[in-house]
């Protein structure tokens, strides 16, 4: 039942507050969606924390990894070691492999789907950053010379990486061709 504020002139406390309280509590309602949400979040990063520790004491890497939530989803790195570039694997499909086992680790605890994202040795981090300086080129390349320009295949995170950097554009826009592991950008001009 909702909660009810006896008007009282005196402390303040009018009207108003009893229309957000009497009203389902939305404000304080979404508050705490927002806040379960996060609490899931740091909840799947804690659990992936914990599998990945066992992985690396299972493989003998020492690393040290670091929870965090960005934009709506959880976020875990592992830095420091010598032998974690052997858990990147070229062009990061060991990196997108263990992503999925983890994810797949905390949907088994959770019995929701996770969104995590994994990175290591500052991989994805560094990743980011070149794919972000290849959309912008690319997209630069199409408005110069008016031709639609194909990428090489890659994976959904490079992808949204490229799509990004090519959004920030005028004159361009960009959209993912074929079916995975074969799915690749193209970047056209505006007509």
């Amino acid at each position: 039942m909702p909660e009810t504020v006896q008007e009282s002139g005196a402390d303040g406390v009018g009207a108003d507050a009893e229309e957000q309280l009497t009203d389902g509590g939305s404000q304080n309602g979404e508050a705490e969606h927002a806040s379960s949400g996060e609490e899931l979040l740091v909840r799947e990063g804690d659990i992936a924390g914990d599998y990945l520790e066992q992985l690396l004491d299972l493989v003998d890497y020492d690393g040290d990894i670091d929870l965090d939530v960005e934009a709506g989803r959880a976020i875990v790195s592992i830095e420091g070691g010598d032998d974690l570039e052997k858990l990147v694997g070229p062009r990061g499909n060991v990196l997108e492999a263990l992503q999925e086992l983890t994810r797949l680790a905390v949907q088994q605890e959770t019995g929701t789907r996770s969104r995590l994202m994994l990175d290591i040795a500052g991989w994805r981090a560094d990743r980011r950053e070149e794919l972000a300086d290849l959309g912008r080129a690319t997209a630069e390349k199409v408005l110069a010379e008016g031709e639609k320009v194909r990428l090489q295949p890659m994976t959904p995170f490079e992808r949204k990486v490229v799509h990004d950097a090519v959004a920030q554009i005028d004159g361009v826009h960009s959209e993912s061709e074929g079916e995975d592991p074969r799915r690749r950008v193209v970047v056209f001009p505006k007509p």
